[in-house]
């Protein structure tokens, strides 16, 4: 029998089919679609916390869905938990089917569209049972987890002490490494993590996606300046036909958004499937000319590769055979919509460690191993400043995928990072040689991760 899993408080009313809050408001969202959002968010999360992470529901409803964006929508809904089918189906209104998220192996799970039955889980994309990670834990690191540690000191010991502890760095730590020269310096976990356990990256997933793009670049299979970037924009007079990859990667691409909003939220929780919804959004300004934060831009950017590999097979393995597996990133789960583009703008699962391992293929150039896995320029490309900047009141810069940091921040010239919400981040400090990975479950006011990445720094040049 199915498990039913409640996120809601303790005190919290019954839920009801249309919450009072899901009623129509002034932007024109309609409860019936607000709830089919919110339903969804609760049917993935817990979908890919239980089957990939194996979080427990105190977990699950103190890291997840602790300060939810839909708030009281989500907790008034349960969910509804098939172990044996590794579904999670949530209701929303008594005349529509549940959301439902399924989960299969290294694809984690998938979200089925709005008015979807169980009987669309048998056609969603997968990779065959022989195409699984393989296993490396065994191994020296950074390829596996052995001989992984380097000495450190007390001082860097209590830098990175006091990113768990309320106050000094802000947000709610729950892993980090501090690494020099390819070992780990320093390594803490909090809120019953460990080494092994993957958490949501949000948009951290970004920087992974411009590196899956690289190394398809270094294949020959993608050019960054050639047009037109996908075949639906091939059509003769179609504006959308000059944007190119680099316009993507740079978060330029003139395709109509709001912010980090519309049509984000459809693809992450109304089931949108991104061929339809980003590939064919309309434009807003010219190419290259405004920086907007969009995800689909980056989710467009992995499109193109699947168009130019022909071959769907291929596509939904070469993230993780020509990329992740590579470089040791085993437990890191890539996840894509039922149409099977990789939706890696933000749902991406990883542990510290793998994240760590991101980190170091850059710091050697993008070489692993004696393989050159990017471009000799790519890491140089992703950390150089796109033509159209952000403009934020701390001053921090945006590149291909990766935010930049220098001077202005308080930190040497030259760092860059990948980041996602609530605290996720891999930052890359080239004058030191040196990364940083921390992972949190953060609210406003944030981690202070500039302040943090400092300190580090500071402690590690101590003798």
């Amino acid at each position: 029998m199915p498990e039913t899993l409640d996120t809601r408080p303790a005190d919290a009313a019954p839920a009801a089919q249309a919450a009072p809050e899901a009623r129509p408001s002034p932007s024109g969202s309609t409860w019936r679609h607000r709830g089919a959002l919110a339903a969804a968010y609760k049917a993935l999360y817990v979908a890919t916390g239980r089957f990939t992470a194996g979080l427990s529901e105190a977990q699950l409803k103190a890291d997840i869905f602790e300060g939810a964006p839909m708030g009281k929508i989500v907790d008034g809904m349960t969910a509804q938990i098939d172990d044996a089918a590794k579904t999670v189906s949530v209701s929303y209104a008594d005349d529509m089917p549940p959301r439902i998220a399924a989960w299969r192996p290294v694809l984690g799970a998938t979200q089925l569209p709005i008015g979807a039955t169980a009987e669309a889980v048998k056609h969603l994309p997968n990779l065959p049972a022989d195409v699984r990670p393989p296993s490396m834990d065994d191994l020296d690191w950074p390829n596996g987890d052995r001989n992984a540690t380097a000495p450190g000191s007390a001082r860097l010991e209590a830098v990175v002490e006091a990113a768990f502890e309320p106050g000094k760095y802000g947000g709610v730590t729950w892993g980090v490494a501090v690494l020099k020269g390819g070992k780990i310096l320093s390594e803490r976990y909090g809120r019953g993590y460990d080494m092994h356990t993957p958490q949501r990256t949000n948009s951290a997933a970004k920087s992974v996606a411009a590196t899956v793009v690289g190394a398809a670049v270094k294949q020959g299979l993608l050019d960054i300046h050639a047009r037109p970037v996908l075949p639906e924009w091939s059509r003769p007079g179609d504006p959308r036909g000059q944007i190119t990859l680099n316009d993507l990667l740079h978060m330029a691409s003139g395709l109509y958004t709001e912010a980090a909003g519309n049509p984000q939220q459809e693809l992450y929780f109304g089931g949108a499937a991104a061929a339809e919804r980003s590939a064919l959004n309309i434009m807003d300004s010219p190419p290259g000319a405004r920086w907007v934060y969009s995800g689909s831009d980056t989710i467009l950017a992995i499109r193109a590769l699947r168009a130019a590999l022909g071959d769907d097979a291929r596509h939904l393995r070469f993230p993780f055979e020509e990329v992740l597996w590579k470089i040791g990133m085993t437990r890191t789960v890539l996840e894509v919509d039922w149409n099977g583009d990789f939706l890696m703008s933000g749902d991406m699962w990883s542990t510290v460690r793998d994240m760590a391992r991101f980190a170091l293929l850059y710091a050697g150039g993008g070489v692993w191993n004696g393989e050159r896995i990017l471009p000799e320029d790519w890491p140089a490309y992703v950390a150089t400043p796109a033509p159209a900047q952000p403009s934020y009141p701390d001053g921090r810069g945006y590149g291909a995928q990766f935010w930049l940091f220098g001077p202005g921040q308080g930190l040497p010239e030259g760092c860059y990072t990948a980041a996602g919400a609530r605290g996720q981040y891999a930052m890359i400090v080239p004058e030191h040689d040196l990364i940083v990975v921390r992972r949190g479950f953060d609210l406003e006011p944030g981690f202070k991760l500039a302040k943090f990445v400092a300190d580090v720094i500071e402690a590690v040049k101590a003798p």
